[in-house]
């Protein structure tokens, strides 16, 4: 798959150094894998769910929440927000997910 942008997984973990390996963890997963559905996503990050347009990813043992849009025709994941789950709680990202 390919990841857009790895700069915003970067800038979180500068933040959050504690973050740093498991989206590194994620990042690597992804760019190996080969998703055409959210079953493939599933196979690879069981705590994965659909909201709406978005995926969401559990990130350090439910610490913090990776929101993504996958286009699986074009095997493209975007990356909307990197949140800790105090942010995630907020709902402040749901209007991108279109729900």
């Amino acid at each position: 798959m390919r990841i857009l942008s790895k700069k915003a997984l970067r800038e979180f973990w500068e933040k959050h150094p504690d973050a740093e390996k498991p989206l590194r963890y994620w990042y690597d997963v992804t760019k190996k894998a080969d998703w055409n559905n959210f079953s493939d996503v599933r196979r690879d990050f069981r705590s994965a769910d659909v909201v709406g347009d978005c995926v969401v990813f559990d990130i350090g043992g439910n610490k913090y929440r990776l929101i993504t849009k996958i286009d699986y025709k074009y095997k493209t994941v975007y990356i909307r927000f990197v949140l800790t789950h105090k942010d995630y709680d907020k709902g402040g990202w749901k209007n991108d997910c279109g729900s």
